[in-house]
C-alpha cells in the first residue's frame, strides 16, 4: 500500500523549524507520486504483444494499464473507491507525459495515452520526482498582531461639537456611608476608550482566524503555506454574521450572485420532484438537462471555488481527514477565509450533491455512473485546483470534496471556541478603565494567560485579596495622627463592628489595644468638684418643713 500520511506519523513541529516542517509538506505530494509509480511500475503484468507483424516483450496495452492501475487506486487508502477509470485514464496521460511511460517506439511528452490496444512500455531511465532541497517561501508576514488599549488611531472630531470630558464619579451618598470606616475615598475617573472601528474589527477577526487556523493544523507558522496579505478580515466578518436563517451567505451586491437560471436549476435538482418552480414541461432526460446547465456554469468559472491561494491550506487538511472532528474544525476555519461569493457559491453546490445523492426520487442521471460518482467526478474540479497543474489535483479534488459533501452540515458552521476568543478580546477594548487621581498604574496590558489553579488556593487568595487591604487601613488609622483620639475611637469602634474578623487579628486582647490606641481620660463630676479640702466631707443634708 502507499504511505497513509497521519497525524499519526505526521513530523511534529516542536521538533523542527517551520521552515523544515513547511518543507515535509510539500515533500509529502512526491511522497505519493513516487511510491504511485514504484507500485505501478512493480506491480503491472507486462508479456509479450504483437504489433505490425512483430512483437514487443515486457510490454503492456492502454487498456490493460487502466484496468491495474485504476484497481490499485480503488483499493488505497489514500484515494479511496471514489476513483474513477476516468481520472486513472487522467493520471495515465500525465504518466506519459512526465516520461513515467512510453509508447512501443519511445514516444512520450507529446502523444496522448489512449484506452485500447495500443502499446507501451517502462522507459529505463528512472521516472522518479527528487524531493526538493530548498523550501521556497512567498513572501509572507508574521500573523497580525491583535489590537490592544493603546493601538487605536485618533478619531477625527466631529465639527461644532466638544469632546466629551471624562466622567468624575462623585457620589456623596457613598461617601457618607463610607468615610467614617475607610477615611476620606479619593476621586475616580472613567476613562472612555475610544469607539473601536470597523476596520479595528476586521483586523481582529483576521489576526484571530489565521492564529487558530495555525492551531488546528498543528503548524508553529503559515509560512509556505498562506500569505496573510491574502487574507481579507472584511470576507471573515461578513461570513460570520451577514447569513440567513440556514446559514446561508447573503451578499449585499447581487450582481455578485449566481444567476436566476442557475439558482433554479439547482433548486429543481435538489427537491425533486417538487422544485420546478417555473413549471416547465417535464419529459424524459429533464433532469439530467438540468444538471448538465448547472455543471456548465461551474465549470466555466476562472478560479475554483476555494481559489487558487487557499490551494495549499486545503491540501494540508487532506492529512487530518482520518480524525473527523479536526479536519472538520480545520474546514470551518478554512472556508471563512473565502470571499462571500465564493463561500455562497460552495454552500449551494455541496447541498446540491448531498440532496441528489440522498434522493431515492431521482431518476439516474448516468447510465453507467453511479449518481454519487458522478457528482464527485462532475463538480471536484470546480472546486479545488491549483494555478499550476499538479499531477494529483484530481485525486486530491475528489477525496476532499467527498469529505465535504458529507459534511456539508457542519463545515459551515463558524467554531465557537473562536467566536468566544474574539467576543472577549472586544469586550475587553470596549471596556471602561476606572482609574483614581494621582495613581500611575496602568490597566491597558491584558493579561498574557490565565493558570489553572485549585479550590483551596482560591479560598486562600480570595481570603488574602480581600483582607489585606483592609489591614493596610487599619494600620493606617491606628497611624494617623492628625486625627483626634475621639475620633479615632469612633472610628475603630465602626471598623470593628464591619470586619469584626480583621479587628480581631489586630487586637487580639484589650492590653494589645491599650497599647496602641490611647484610653479615655476619666472626668470628675461637676457637682463633686466644688467641696473644702480643709474639712471632712460631709454629705449635703436638706431640712423638711412641713405645716399643718
Amino acid at each position: 500500500m502507499l504511505t497513509k500520511f497521519t497525524t499519526s506519523n505526521k513530523i511534529s513541529p516542536t521538533f523542527f523549524t517551520p521552515q523544515i516542517y513547511s518543507l515535509c509538506l510539500i515533500c509529502l505530494h512526491f511522497l505519493q507520486w513516487n511510491e504511485t509509480i514504484k507500485l505501478f511500475r512493480g506491480g503491472m503484468p507486462l508479456r509479450r504483444h504483437w504489433a505490425h507483424f512483430r512483437y514487443y516483450d515486457c510490454s503492456f496495452t492502454g487498456s490493460e494499464a487502466v484496468d491495474y492501475l485504476h484497481e490499485l487506486l480503488r483499493r488505497n487508502s489514500n484515494f479511496g473507491p471514489e476513483v474513477t477509470r476516468y481520472q486513472t485514464l487522467q493520471l495515465l496521460r500525465k504518466f506519459l507525459k512526465a516520461h513515467v511511460i512510453e509508447d512501443i517506439k519511445g514516444r512520450h511528452g507529446t502523444e496522448d495515452f489512449e484506452d485500447n490496444g495500443h502499446l507501451y512500455r517502462f522507459p529505463s531511465s528512472s521516472p522518479l520526482k527528487s524531493f526538493p532541497t530548498k523550501l521556497l517561501l512567498r513572501d509572507s508576514s508574521d500573523l497580525p498582531r491583535l489590537i490592544r488599549w493603546d493601538d487605536y488611531e485618533e478619531l477625527p472630531q466631529r465639527e461644532n461639537i466638544p469632546p466629551p470630558k471624562s466622567a468624575v464619579m462623585t457620589s456623596d451618598l457613598w461617601n457618607k456611608r463610607h468615610s467614617v470606616a475607610f477615611g476620606d475615598v479619593h476621586e475616580c475617573k472613567l476613562i472612555r476608550r475610544k469607539e473601536i472601528t470597523p476596520k479595528q474589527v476586521d483586523h481582529i477577526w483576521k489576526s484571530m482566524t489565521l492564529a487558530h487556523l495555525q492551531r488546528v493544523l498543528g503548524l508553529q507558522s503559515l509560512d509556505g503555506i498562506l500569505n496573510p496579505t491574502h487574507v481579507n478580515g472584511k470576507h471573515i466578518v461578513h461570513n460570520v454574521f451577514s447569513v440567513n436563517k440556514t446559514g446561508i451567505v447573503v451578499l449585499e451586491n447581487k450582481a455578485e450572485d449566481m444567476p436566476y437560471w442557475v439558482v433554479s436549476a439547482m433548486k429543481c435538482l435538489a427537491n425533486w420532484p417538487n422544485g420546478n418552480e417555473s413549471k416547465q414541461p417535464v419529459y424524459p432526460g429533464f433532469e439530467r438537462d438540468v444538471l448538465k446547465t448547472v455543471a456548465d456554469y461551474f465549470g466555466r468559472l476562472k478560479e475554483p471555488l476555494l481559489t487558487f491561494h487557499l490551494y495549499e491550506v486545503f491540501v494540508n487538511i487532506l492529512s487530518l481527514l482520518q480524525e473527523q472532528e479536526v479536519a472538520t474544525e480545520a474546514l470551518q476555519v478554512s472556508c471563512l477565509l473565502l470571499p462571500p461569493p465564493n463561500r455562497r457559491r460552495l454552500q449551494l453546490l455541496l447541498r446540491l450533491m448531498a440532496r441528489v445523492c440522498q434522493n431515492p426520487h431521482l431518476p439516474p442521471l448516468n447510465d453507467t455512473i453511479a449518481t454519487r460518482t458522478l457528482m464527485v467526478q462532475m463538480f471536484s474540479h470546480c472546486v479545488l485546483g491549483s494555478v499550476d497543474e499538479m499531477d494529483l489535483d484530481e485525486l486530491f479534488a475528489t477525496k476532499l470534496v467527498t469529505f465535504m459533501m458529507e459534511h456539508y452540515n457542519t463545515i459551515f458552521q463558524v467554531p465557537s471556541k473562536l467566536r468566544c476568543q474574539v467576543d472577549e478580546h472586544l469586550s475587553h477594548l470596549k471596556r471602561v478603565q476606572i482609574k483614581y487621581a494621582g495613581s500611575d498604574t496602568d490597566f491597558s496590558a491584558s493579561p498574557a494567560f490565565c493558570k489553572q489553579i485549585s479550590r483551596v488556593e482560591s479560598e486562600e487568595q480570595k481570603v488574602i485579596g480581600t483582607q489585606t487591604p483592609l489591614h493596610a487601613l487599619l494600620e493606617g488609622l491606628i497611624a494617623d495622627k492628625e486625627l483626634p483620639a475621639k475620633d479615632k475611637r469612633k472610628r475603630l469602634k465602626q471598623f470593628q463592628r464591619s470586619y469584626p474578623e480583621v479587628y480581631h487579628n489586630r487586637f487580639p486582647t484589650e492590653e494589645s489595644k491599650a497599647a496602641v490606641v490611647p484610653e479615655k481620660t476619666p472626668r470628675l463630676k461637676p457637682h463633686l468638684m466644688f467641696f473644702n479640702l480643709k474639712k471632712p466631707f460631709q454629705p449635703f443634708q436638706r431640712s423638711w418643713s412641713f405645716r399643718a
